[in-house]
């Protein structure tokens, strides 16, 4: 566009001097020729770096998932191709369940055996229970006869030193009082242990040997959950619409949790076309506003943008506070720039786009409109240049 600019300039530059000599062309005249045109193309071209700025540097960016199997196993199946489309839940590969199959049904099994006990302790906290009110009644019972046994037993005793008794009732008597008593205090040794084991509580209110088998079968719940969600990991599906690269695993390895080294890399198809701009070139620039651009993979097409939304930390924006930052990405924003994120209007938006796609392009903001026609028609020379392919082999 400058050469044009220039071109037209100097056709009326050889016009004024030379076709119809209207002005002498002396040292005066070149100077103020010569110096003119590089004067208003300096002062066009900044003001159109600040109404509406270019960027030679648009780069299309895919989110890249590394897929690593959360469980390690024999890999039975991949039934995926590498840079091939998949769909969101398509299964990526498939892992030998069996040993988690079996884990499962372990959890389940002690979870069965843990109830049977669940229910014997309870039945064993009536039981108790029961032996409890027995035995208080067995005792309440045996007091009652061994007082009137040591009654009898006074008696008898008076009987017998007034020679008005039989000695032999008074030992009967005595005899029976020592074996009420043996009863009485074997019932409160019953009743003692009986109320022992029923105090042994938790602080919910629970018998100990209750709480206990429920502490175990809530353990082996957790387990089994734990046992169950490994099974289900054993088939990796696809987490959303994408193409998978890289594709290291195949049927009969051995698939290993291991982040620094992923089965495969799944490119997914959600992209983000990213303009990069000098700091000072984005002051003007705002979300809504009017943005093309021309990709290189598409010489010649004008691809209409509206602007999404500036980028407003990179990773020079990271500092090592306490600890050592990941970088910022495999394709970092370089130093002392920011990216604004570029959406396609509805008539591109179905343009397929290579991730890491290049090109060029400019962003109108809302002031000096007059200008800025100047910059879509570098744009459009800029994507003509592009058939060009520059190379002798």
């Amino acid at each position: 566009m400058e050469i044009l600019l220039l071109g037209i300039y100097a056709f009326f530059a050889w016009l004024i001097f030379f076709k119809f000599k209207w002005l002498p062309w002396n040292i005066t005249t070149q100077v103020i020729t010569i110096t003119l045109p590089i004067a208003a193309l300096t002062v066009l071209i900044l003001c159109l770096n600040i109404v509406a700025p270019s960027s030679h540097d648009i780069r299309v960016v895919n989110y890249v998932v590394p897929i690593n199997p959360p469980v390690r196993g024999l890999v039975t199946e991949v039934p995926v191709e590498p840079n091939r489309p998949v769909k969101k839940g398509d299964v990526l590969f498939k892992i030998d369940p069996t040993p988690y199959e079996i884990a499962v049904k372990n959890y389940e099994a002690q979870i069965a055996q843990l109830k049977v006990q669940l229910l014997t302790a309870e039945a064993n906290s009536r039981n108790l229970q029961e032996s409890l009110k027995s035995a208080t009644g067995q005792r309440d019972a045996i007091e009652s006869k061994l007082k009137l046994s040591k009654l009898r037993l006074q008696q008898f005793k008076e009987l017998a030193e007034t020679g008005a008794g039989n000695k032999f009732d008074y030992e009967q008597a005595q005899a029976d009082v020592a074996n009420l008593e043996g009863q009485l205090a074997s019932t409160v040794a019953a009743e003692t242990q009986a109320r022992e084991k029923l105090g042994a509580k938790t602080p919910e209110g629970e018998q100990d040997e209750i709480a206990n088998v429920k502490a175990q079968i809530l353990r082996a719940e957790a387990q089994l959950a734990d046992a169950k969600w490994e099974l289900s990991q054993t088939t990796y599906y696809a987490p959303a619409d994408g193409t998978v690269v890289a594709l290291t695993l195949r049927p009969g390895a051995m698939a290993v949790p291991l982040p620094m080294s992923p089965a495969m890399n799944f490119v997914e198809d959600e992209q983000w076309i990213l303009a990069i701009y000098h700091q000072n070139e984005v002051r003007k620039i705002k979300p809504g506003q009017e943005a093309e651009i021309a990709f290189k993979m598409y010489p010649g097409r004008i691809v209409k943008a509206k602007v999404d939304s500036i980028m407003w930390a990179t990773a020079q924006g990271q500092l090592p506070i306490g600890s050592m930052n990941p970088a910022g990405g495999v394709a970092p924003i370089p130093a002392h720039s920011l990216a604004v994120r570029l959406l396609p209007d509805a008539k591109d938006k179905d343009l397929f786009l290579a991730a890491g796609a290049h090109g060029a392009g400019a962003v109108y903001t809302d002031s000096g409109h007059a200008i800025q026609i100047l910059r879509k028609v570098l744009v459009r020379i800029s994507a003509k240049l592009d058939w060009l392919i520059l190379k002798m082999h």
